[in-house]
Order: C-alpha cells, then sequence, then structure tokens
C-alpha cells in the first residue's frame, strides 16, 4: 500500500553529517473518520518506520493515529563508511515495505 521515496546523497566525506528524507506515501486513516454515508473509514497507519546504516538501526518512528497522510521523515547522519541504508515500515494491517539507498563515503 505504502511506496517510500527517499533521498540521500550518493557520496560524503568521512565524518560529514548528511541529511537524509524519507516520504512514505500511505493514507494513515485515523479510524475516527466517516465516509460520506456516515460509516467510520477503518483504521490503517503505518506503525514503525526504521532506517539502519551498515546493519546498524540509526532511526526509528514509532507513529500514531494523529499523523497526517504521507508522513514525511528527515533527519541527520554521520557518514562513517560506504554501506547501504535500508529504509523499512510497517502498518498496523501487516504490511510491510522496503526501500534501499548507498552512500559512498570518501
Amino acid at each position: 500500500m505504502a511506496n517510500l521515496k527517499v533521498r540521500v546523497p550518493q557520496t560524503a566525506a568521512r565524518g560529514q553529517i548528511i541529511e537524509v528524507f524519507a516520504l512514505a506515501i500511505h493514507p494513515m486513516e485515523s479510524g475516527f473518520r466517516l465516509d460520506n454515508v456516515g460509516k467510520v473509514i477503518p483504521r490503517h497507519i503505518i506503525e514503525t518506520f526504521t532506517c539502519t546504516y551498515g546493519g546498524k538501526e540509526v532511526f526509528r518512528a514509532k507513529l500514531h493515529p494523529a499523523v497526517t497522510a504521507n508522513p514525511y521523515f528527515a533527519f541527520h547522519l554521520l557518514a562513517r563508511e560506504t554501506a547501504e541504508l535500508v529504509f523499512a515500515w510497517r502498518d498496523d494491517k501487516g504490511t510491510t515495505g522496503e526501500e534501499r539507498a548507498f552512500l559512498t563515503v570518501t
């Protein structure tokens, strides 16, 4: 259901602090809204979002029903090694998604 769009610099100098962006395309239905005939729209939210860098978790977010549709994440990261970044999410229906980016450190 959700797609991830990530933006990570392709290269960075060792010790440089970089900014990482991720956008999760997801409806984030709270379970409190009603449709046009007054029926409750079922809850459907991303519950967790994580990012690992070189196999180590560097970012984790636990989301709640009050988070807007298409949540946007931005965080900083110390470029210490050439490695893969793995962005992963799981929603309350058990659906998961993943996106990968590679950072070359010089």
